[in-house]
């Protein structure tokens, strides 16, 4: 790989902290549920609180994702890992401690693999622990006050920590990307950014090359990856600016400020000891055996390697393609159920990297929403290769697919569809051959039609038949299109050319 680009002559250093909410219905330590948007408070346990007499009970849900974790990214899972009590006063900690692990986290190494503009890179990890959430402090709609809701306190989170292996914005974000998809392909989390099911904390520091590392300050609670970039390449500036000043850059915990597009200060950032972590005396040693892994490793799904692999071996896709096909897994789902109802695979996978692709970012949306279902997807594939439609009429086909499928009232146009035509997921043909003759995008295949047209082109161009058959080959490209044009657009072109190959032959 080479050298990491510098920023004005400083290499940039980042190392990330995720908080992945695990997907229970339960908390780790209670059997309070962590379903979001409850009312405040009401989910809120006396566990939760630590509420004199009450006693914490590890949930078994939990340590199995995190087992998940560790067997995805080639970590050890610990045999045995130690809880403990990170000791800090907030209004949103109930306890007045955070029950966590320190010494003997439950995953250690492991690695996470992402392509950049091509070039494959790869971040260790240094470890994945579990611990509890803490509270939420509200102040939107108080007035010189704020609230405390504690429905998130103990809510399960694995924290996955990397090592310092980032050298830019653009790694850190693709990294944060694949352990996105990683954490949600395994089904170990919702990946809800928005409700805070995933969040990271940005570890940043600058250094001259070769240098030690500099003084790092930590960027909190990141919660979309077009905010990750934006905070650490501000920071990066910032961190610069002091040192050419002569300035000093001391170690603190930051915020990032979306309107501004800048980071301040919070607090002067705690080291371990600070935290004055001890084990937790409620909680005994979280022992697992080989069978226990053994059984959580036979149902895993296939990984995303894996089956990009796979694609690449069965389906001949080129490896950037599979990439593409496996970049979730409802992707990758949806890429196999297109193939399953027909569809060659690679045209499917240039239907779903093209137009599918290009229309979900414009809307915004993920593929589990795509109004347009496989079936569909694969029936106007079909039509594309018997020659009923070509393929910039497929694309007017799949827009008016999608248009109908997003809004019953649509309208093509220059045309009306039938009232009765309509759209529904998996509908498949039926809908694609509705669009097709509703809009008067069928090729025109007959031979002795297209016959009687090539006939007329070439009697009434009798320059361009004689420049072709000097060697002129621009000349059958003219007569190409006057046939097309003769045609209204309709006729087959690559049945045309071979017809007039023959022809001038």
């Amino acid at each position: 790989m080479s050298p990491p680009a510098l920023t004005r002559g400083y290499e940039v250093v980042i190392g990330l902290e995720t908080h992945t909410q695990l997907a229970t219905a339960s908390k780790i330590f209670s059997g309070a549920s962590t379903a979001f948007g409850a009312s405040p408070n009401t989910q809120a346990s006396a566990v939760d609180l630590a509420l004199p007499g009450t006693l914490p009970v590890l949930n078994r849900g939990a340590v199995e994702r995190a087992i998940r974790l560790g067997l995805a990214v080639g970590g050890t899972i610990a045999p045995l890992s130690i809880f403990a009590r990170k000791n800090y006063f907030y209004p949103d900690l109930p306890k007045g401690y955070q029950i966590s692990q320190y010494e003997l986290p439950v995953v250690q190494g492991g690695t996470v693999e992402f392509h950049l503009a091509g070039v494959p890179h790869s971040v260790r990890l240094t470890r994945a622990h579990l611990e509890e959430d803490a509270g939420k402090s509200v102040h939107e709609g108080f007035e010189d006050q704020s609230g405390i809701d504690l429905n998130r306190a103990g809510t399960p989170l694995l924290e996955i920590v990397s090592e310092p292996d980032m050298r830019s914005s653009k790694e850190a974000v693709e990294y944060a990307k694949a352990l996105h998809a990683l954490v949600v392909w395994l089904g170990i989390c919702d990946g809800n950014m928005q409700e805070g099911s995933f969040r990271c904390d940005a570890n940043v520091s600058v250094r001259r090359p070769g240098a030690p590392y500099g003084t790092r300050r930590e960027i909190k609670n990141l919660n979309s990856f077009r905010h990750m970039a934006q905070a650490i390449d501000f920071e990066v500036q910032w961190q610069i600016d002091q040192i050419e000043d002569g300035l000093q850059v001391h170690q603190a915990t930051v915020l990032f400020d979306a309107g501004t597009g800048e980071t301040r200060a919070m607090r002067s950032k705690e080291d371990a000891h600070d935290y004055r972590y001890f084990p937790d005396p409620d909680l005994p040693p979280l022992v697992i055996e080989s069978a226990w892994i053994e059984r959580v490793s036979g149902e895993m799904p296939e990984l995303p390697r894996s089956m990009a692999a796979r694609f690449e071996r069965e389906d001949g896709l080129a490896a950037a393609d599979a990439l593409v096909m496996t970049q979730s897994l409802a992707f990758a789902r949806f890429y196999e159920s297109v193939k399953a109802a027909g569809a060659p695979a690679k045209m499917a996978a240039n239907w779903l990297m093209g137009e599918v692709s290009r229309r979900l970012n414009a809307e915004e949306r993920g593929i589990e929403s795509s109004p347009i279902a496989p079936e569909t997807l694969a029936a106007l594939i079909a039509r594309i290769a018997d020659g009923t439609v070509s393929n910039n009429g497929a694309k007017q086909v799949f827009d008016e697919l999608w248009m109908f499928s997003s809004s019953r009232d649509a309208v093509v146009p220059g045309k009306v569809l039938p009232s009765s035509t309509t759209f529904s997921a998996g509908a498949g043909t039926a809908e694609v051959d509705a669009v097709i003759a509703a809009k008067g995008l069928k090729q025109l295949s007959d031979s002795s039609e297209l016959e009687r047209i090539v006939d007329a082109v070439l009697a009434a161009n009798p320059k361009s038949v004689d420049e072709y058959r000097a060697g002129k080959d621009k000349a059958f490209n003219a007569l190409v299109g006057q046939a097309m044009k003769a045609s209204k657009g309709s006729a087959n072109p690559a049945q045309l050319g071979e017809l007039l190959k023959k022809k001038l032959a």
